[in-house]
């Protein structure tokens, strides 16, 4: 088991999730409506999806589902990208999507350089570039 197929996050607000994803950062997806039962997003390599956490947990054990935590789960997700510059534009792309900004970019101990957002239910974005980073023809990242 070496594959991460999809991400779910679950949401509170599917129709504030899905214009701050698909409306407003611009990630791509076939879907139309404003508020669907579930979205999946066309990312590179693994796909990202959306579905109501209400809904969610139910699906995961239905007669005793998972408790809903406001905290921080350990969990953070990231984007590369190829340039200290992109970090600086995709923070401005999430600062005016409605995202809060955690920590503004700062050159990072290791050598990078990052910052983080949270979108409307609260999950952790990293937007990092690296010196070391390489990217294959996709634009994913390689180690």
């Amino acid at each position: 088991m070496n594959r991460v197929s999809i991400i779910c996050l679950g949401v509170r607000n599917m129709e504030e999730s899905v214009r701050f994803y698909r409306d407003k950062l611009g990630f791509q997806t076939e879907e139309t409506a404003d508020s669907p039962e579930v979205i999946f997003f066309n990312t590179h390599g693994t796909k990202f999806e959306l579905f109501p956490l209400s809904n969610l947990v139910k699906d995961i054990n239905s007669e005793n589902p998972p408790e809903i935590s406001n905290g921080f789960s350990g969990i953070t997700l990231a984007y590369n990208v190829p340039s200290k510059v992109e970090v600086d534009k995709v923070i401005e792309l999430a600062r005016a999507a409605g995202a809060t900004i955690v920590k503004e970019p700062i050159d990072v101990f290791w050598g990078g350089y990052h910052a983080y957002f949270s979108d409307p239910d609260g999950y952790f974005w990293e937007v990092a570039w690296g010196p070391d980073f390489k990217y294959d023809e996709n634009g994913l990242l390689i180690f």
